[in-house]
């Protein structure tokens, strides 16, 4: 009974479909998309470990740094020499690249000349090698009629793993297919080709590019499509490229860009990643390879090996008796007899059977139509696993670009080369169709290189000279920006003289040097509640500050922020200041102190004439305010006179203040040795206290009022308690807190040799000409502006944004200064500079986003750098007032410009230390900002009053 089982059991499997038999045998090899995500994860962790300074020295995948930083634009042009070395045979070429002009309409003509290479050379001596090519080169030029006298740029494909420390230098790692010449391992095979040219003599070329054939063939299908970001080889190796963001390539100095990685993918598996998926014709493969243990990827991938793995499938089956009725030929039992180009034949679509049958006939087998079918199937599930794992690595490598974009879909060109690739008739369809079906977010579009290693490495060559004449150019229009040590000495020393010049009152200086009329800084000993009311721009600000005695650094703070509507700005001046009124009316009732009769201080941020602590006449509206019949007022008055016409409550208004002074205030409550108050913010401006015997103006307004006979109201008292106080002690008023408005340094033409002409257009476009010349230079009403000016021309000039002047780009103010701060923010990706700028209308490419960030940085280190150089001007005139050696010194800083900028106050502080290195400043930016400045200056006005 058990025998009629047996029989019953062969007969069934002789009757079976032949490529069941197949598949059941090679089950391990065929792969299952849960399987093939797995793979792709993997490749994922050995990229990211290649990638890492920490762990690359024992990375599998090397993620090997090609100093190619752009793919192609279009723009390139030039004509080059260039030599591919990486298999049997040695190409040299010149290569013509046209500007503007794809590949297919002929923007790239090439004639080539193939040499052999001597089996000889691939395992003698490093200098043989380079001879024979060298010579070769010599020979091409002579049969071309290329000159000899005129100086050559090459390019040099060199297929083996280097590890590159820029585009034109490269150490090689190890040899591969086939290839084991003595003496160049670890040496630098650039200047090995350089000495041997030097040895031929006869030759002017200059290498300029060595690249692996991967990064080739990306770069010659980048030429026609910009989208092109990865390259890919299938044919008697494997390999990929992808431009990865510079951040995350640890092996290379900067974070700006990209650069194209050259995986050498080849090596996945290597450290046992793999294990779980080598079957054991993979091992046998390995074994009888040149390098055991290495290369394991690539030997279950690529055209080298998938032949003899086919061989070695169907030696085994052949020996089990499943196939030939168990007979087996020597010539089956012989390594390299069936080979890649067998596989791709036997796999044609019409004639793959009888390829078949032929195929093996010659291997001196007799196969039966069922054999050949199984044959047939065991090529198709080699050659599909292949693809399998290429598309695995390939989903990889597309899943970490998107990812490094952050995005949610991605467009993609790869370009492919290699013979596996080209002559397999269903290796590109199968790739395409589990690409997209591992990564169905993602819009892939495969291009296939023509003369991909040679034109690309080419097209490098370009690429790197367009880059390279695009950085002198760009360098050179930034330049007029990047001030010397010796032109920030002038505009200190020029600082200094606009600052004596405007404390005498003989002629006008373009430095106004404003009295505040305020006399001393807090001493800790102010106290009380004091209200302070604040109008700097399109908001209001009520404010009660309660000072508690004896305790410094102590206060409580109220306030509340009242809109000016557009109306009120633009309208009378009586409705201006009666909304005013109503808003601290409504501030009282808030805080329920209605019926108190409160001492306020007034910060009023527009430019005004003082003559007393509590007067204030309004030169000139700023900032969109443009209420009638103020300019030319007492503000003070105005503001009396609303409170009078209300008449719910009454205010003793003690002063008027400036932004800058109620900062320098504000942080003297806090540091005592705070003496200078500088604001960077939408304007820029410094107070200090000079002392009063240099301040010649005073006197002589004094003088004026006096024969006048007209003091302004309040200031009776305050000239009176100023005198008492000059009799009672000198000590007590030897200073005054004098407003720079440093900003119209340059009005004079004293800054000319430090304005641009972008500076320029901008001045030309504002709405006082002429006037404040050095806050158009620092301050954050300008600066975006000034960048705005710059890309303008760079773009006018082609080197950004393709050279497309955009309507956005041509916008006044629509590159507002924030940007300056967000694009040059340490964390922030060019990807999201990329987004800031698509914002504004701008399309860039990466390189721009590099170049935008690059004016940002130069537009607003230059405003950091003149700040600093106006603050030493101002430390160093204290310090010699004071007659001192040293000065120990703090600044008070309020301002979006200083507080938001990722750079800007480090490069103020750093220029004034060495332009004022017997000054020793601290920086101490304003909590409370100039509200509680005010109530400070009215505290202190308040107690000087009572003593």
């Amino acid at each position: 009974m058990l025998a009629v089982h047996l029989v019953s059991f062969w007969f069934s499997k002789l009757q079976e479909d032949p490529t069941k038999k197949v598949d059941r045998f090679l089950y391990a090899m065929r792969l299952h998309d849960d399987q093939l995500e797995d793979i792709s994860a993997r490749f994922q962790a050995e990229m990211k470990k290649g990638l890492s300074a920490e762990s690359n020295a024992a990375a599998a995948v090397k993620m090997l740094p090609t100093h190619v930083r752009s793919t192609p634009d279009g723009s390139e042009k030039g004509q080059f020499l260039a030599m591919d070395l990486g298999g049997s045979r040695f190409k040299v070429l010149q290569v013509k690249v046209r500007e503007g002009m794809g590949i297919r309409r002929g923007g790239v003509e090439m004639e080539e000349k193939i040499y052999p290479m001597p089996k000889e050379l691939l395992i003698g001596r490093g200098t043989e090698l380079f001879d024979h090519v060298s010579e070769s080169l010599k020979d091409f030029l002579h049969e071309k009629n290329i000159s000899l006298e005129k100086k050559h740029p090459l390019a040099f494909t060199f297929s083996f793993p280097c590890d590159q420390s820029t585009l034109n230098q490269g150490l090689l790692i190890n040899w591969s297919k086939n290839y084991r010449v003595r003496g160049l391992q670890g040496k630098d095979v650039v200047q090995a080709l350089r000495e041997a040219i030097d040895r031929t003599g006869g030759m002017d070329v200059e290498v300029l590019a060595m690249v692996n054939d991967t990064v080739a063939t990306m770069m010659t299908c980048g030429f026609d499509d910009q989208y092109c970001e990865v390259g890919l080889i299938i044919g008697t190796g494997t390999n990929a490229c992808y431009m990865e963001a510079l951040r995350h390539v640890d092996l290379v100095e900067g974070d700006e860009g990209r650069m194209c990685v050259n995986t050498e993918w080849g090596a996945f598996g290597d450290d046992g990643a793999l294990d779980d998926y080598i079957t054991e014709f993979d091992r046998d493969v390995d074994a009888t390879s040149n390098n055991p243990g290495k290369q394991l990827f690539e030997k279950m991938v690529s055209g080298m090996y998938l032949g003899e793995l086919v061989r070695l499938v169907v030696l085994k089956m052949a020996k089990l008796g499943l196939l030939f009725d168990g007979c087996v030929s020597n010539a089956l039992r012989t390594k390299g007899k069936i080979t890649t180009a067998h596989v791709a034949a036997m796999e044609e679509y019409k004639k793959g059977l009888k390829n078949t049958r032929d195929i093996l006939t010659e291997l001196n087998l007799t196969p039966s139509p069922d054999d050949c079918i199984a044959v047939q199937h065991i090529s198709t599930i080699v050659s599909f696993r292949s693809s399998n794992l290429v598309a695995a690595g390939l989903a990889a490598i597309l899943t970490r670009i998107k990812h490094n974009r952050n995005l949610r879909t991605l467009r993609i060109t790869v370009g492919v080369d290699g013979t596996v690739y080209k002559t397999h008739p269903q290796y590109p369809k199968r790739l395409h169709k589990v690409v997209r079906r591992l990564l169905p977010e993602c819009h892939v579009r495969f291009v296939l290189s023509d003369s991909g290693s040679s034109k690309g490495a080419a097209l490098v060559t370009a690429v790197a000279q367009r880059l390279s004449s695009r950085r002198r150019q760009v360098d050179e229009t930034l330049s007029p920006f990047s001030l010397n040590q010796a032109q920030l000495q002038l505009v200190k020393a020029r600082m200094r003289a606009g600052l004596e010049a405007g404390l005498k009152s003989k002629r006008p200086s373009a430095i106004k040097m404003l009295p505040s009329f305020v006399y001393h800084t807090p001493d800790g000993t102010e106290h009380g509640k004091y209200l302070a009311l604040d109008l700097g721009g399109t908001n209001f600000r009520a404010l009660l500050v309660n000072f508690k005695k004896g305790l410094q650094q102590n206060s409580r703070l109220y306030h509340k922020i009242y809109t000016i509507p557009l109306e009120i700005m633009q309208g009378t001046g009586e409705e201006l200041f009666d909304h005013i009124a109503q808003c601290v009316s409504d501030f009282l009732d808030y805080m329920g102190m209605k019926n108190a009769h409160l001492p306020a201080g007034f910060t009023f941020s527009f430019p005004c004439e003082q003559t007393a602590i509590d007067t204030g006449t309004l030169v000139s509206w700023t900032k969109g305010f443009k209420a009638t019949d103020c300019e030319g007022h007492d503000v003070v008055s105005m503001l009396r006179e609303a409170i009078k016409r209300r008449n719910e409550f009454d205010l003793d208004i003690v002063a008027v203040v400036n932004d800058t002074v109620g900062t320098m205030m504000s942080c003297a409550y806090e540091d005592p040795e705070c003496e200078i108050g500088l604001i960077a913010g939408t304007g820029t401006n410094v107070c200090y206290m000079e002392e009063l015997k240099n301040i010649e103006k005073t006197e002589q307004k004094k003088g004026k009022m006096e024969r006048k006979g007209a003091k302004p109201e309040g200031e009776g008292d305050m000239d009176e308690g100023m005198e008492g106080e000059k009799k009672e002690g000198d000590a007590e008023i030897q200073k005054m807190c004098i407003n720079t408005e440093w900003g119209g340094l340059g009005d004079d033409g004293s800054l000319d040799d430090v304005i641009t002409p972008y500076d320029i257009e901008v001045d030309q476009n504002s709405i006082n000409v002429g006037k404040q010349r050095f806050e158009k230079l620092t301050s954050g009403m300008y600066l975006g502006e000034v960048v705005r000016q710059v890309l303008l021309d760079l773009t006018r000039g082609g080197l950004l944004f393709r050279g497309h002047v955009t309507e956005a780009l041509k916008t006044p103010g629509i590159f507002q200064t924030k940007y300056l701060s967000q694009i040059e923010s340490d964390r922030l990706a060019l990807l999201q500079v990329r987004s800031i700028l698509q914002q504004l209308g701008l399309d860039s490419t990466c390189d721009d986003s590099i170049i935008v960030k690059e004016v940002c940085g130069a537009v607003s280190r230059r405003a950091a750098q003149l700040c600093g150089a106006g603050m030493a001007a101002v430390v160093d005139k204290m310090r010699e007032n004071r007659g001192l050696d040293h000065l120990n010194i703090t600044v008070g800083v309020d301002g979006a410009l200083y507080k938001l900028h990722p750079h800007f106050s480090q490069v103020l502080q750093e220029t004034a230390r060495v332009l004022a290195p017997q000054c020793n400043v601290t920086f101490l930016p304003s909590e409370e900002g100039s509200g509680k400045g005010a109530a400070l200056i009215t505290a202190v006005a308040r107690q000087k009053q009572e003593m």
